[in-house]
Parts: structure tokens; C-alpha cells; sequence
């Protein structure tokens, strides 16, 4: 499948101009964010909007996050850690594409998750193995 960077580079621009919208989000609570069309196996959005749901796993100020892609696929494996439902469907979240995001990028908020979860995710997040 072909990915359409034109439309999200069009998309994405009209992302970046409206500097005035900002969005406020706390830490724990999961929100569909533009995550847009991107390279190789990083996580994209997807539909109209280029969005997929993520977990605000470290807020660093009002503009930025960092954040932990959600899906719905099941495949097991130790980057993917089953957090519960989200929007009626079973959720995992992706370690492996944990991403700075702006908050230009939030759309809508859909819940939190747990403060166990939470902090069960920044505990996996931070013994990554990276060697």
C-alpha cells in the first residue's frame, strides 16, 4: 500500500498554523492525536486525520509530550503491553515508538488510564533494552 505524504504534508501544515489552539492534557490520559504518515515500520495515523491514540506517558510543558502509541493489535511480543479497553477495544501500548508529540497535534481526549498503568508503562519504558 501506497502512503499519501501529500495529503498528510497539507494536513500537517494546517497542524502547525493554528498555534493559538492549543489543547490542555495531563499525564495518564489517552487522547487521538495527528500522528500522521511516516517512515518504514514507525507507527502512522490512520483515516481522514492521520490519527491513532496515545498515552501522555511524560508531560514536559504545555507544548510537548511524550507520548506512547496505542493499537488494537494483539501481537504478542515485549514491546506490546495490554492496557485495557480503549474506545470499547482491547488497547496495547507500542514501547518500541515512544515519540516526542507536540500538542498541536491533540484532537480529542478519550480517557486515562490508571495511575498503576501509568506508572507500570514509565517502569517499562525505562528498562528498555536498547543493546
Amino acid at each position: 500500500m501506497e502512503k499519501d505524504f501529500d495529503r498528510w504534508n497539507a494536513t500537517k501544515k494546517k497542524i502547525s498554523g493554528r498555534d493559538d489552539e492549543r489543547l490542555f492534557f495531563h499525564e495518564g490520559e489517552v487522547w487521538w492525536v495527528h500522528l500522521g504518515v511516516n517512515v518504514g515500520y514507525e507507527i502512522d495515523g490512520k483515516h481522514a486525520q492521520f490519527s491513532r491514540p496515545v498515552i501522555v506517558l511524560k508531560k514536559y510543558n504545555q507544548y510537548s509530550f511524550l507520548a506512547l502509541p496505542l493499537t488494537t493489535n494483539a501481537r504478542p511480543n515485549k514491546w506490546r503491553v495490554p492496557i485495557g479497553k480503549v474506545a470499547d477495544e482491547d488497547a496495547f501500548a507500542v514501547l518500541s515508538q515512544l515519540r516526542n508529540i507536540d500538542s498541536l497535534r491533540l484532537i480529542e481526549k478519550k480517557g486515562s488510564v490508571k495511575r498503576e498503568m501509568l506508572e507500570t508503562l514509565r517502569r517499562m519504558a525505562s528498562r528498555m533494552n536498547f543493546g
